[in-house]
């Protein structure tokens, strides 16, 4: 950053990658909230539509682990959440998504909204 720099907000990018097909599941949302992270899990839910288990692949963030999220994962058996452990990214193969659009996108990119940066990523 430049001594210049003036930040204009942030955006929560949720991802979800099928390591088979390289296909990505996306979405910005404006906070990382449980609230937030239950969409996302229904958005997986919805595209992911044949009844294979769904094995997700998530850091130790406390949003995932409320009695809310814990509800929805009882009535929904087939997603499966393996929590990596601390310092350890290299686990989670869409960190390296994550990586991509950090290099690519957001250090090479001056955004003057959040719009714009979600539009670029």
């Amino acid at each position: 950053m430049t001594h210049d720099y003036i930040r204009h907000g942030t955006t929560t990018l949720f991802a979800a990658l099928d390591v088979k097909s390289g296909m990505v599941i996306g979405e910005c949302l404006p906070r990382h909230r449980a609230k937030e992270f239950l969409r996302f899990l229904r958005r997986i839910d919805r595209a992911v539509r044949d009844p294979r288990e769904a094995h997700l692949v998530l850091d130790n963030c406390a949003t995932h682990k409320t009695p809310e999220v814990k509800a929805w994962l009882e009535k929904h058996p087939r997603f499966k959440l393996h929590f990596r452990p601390t310092s350890a990214s290299w686990l989670n193969m869409v960190e390296r998504f994550f990586a991509e659009i950090t290099s690519k996108r957001i250090r090479r990119g001056s955004y003057t909204s959040v719009d714009e940066l979600e539009a670029a990523i």
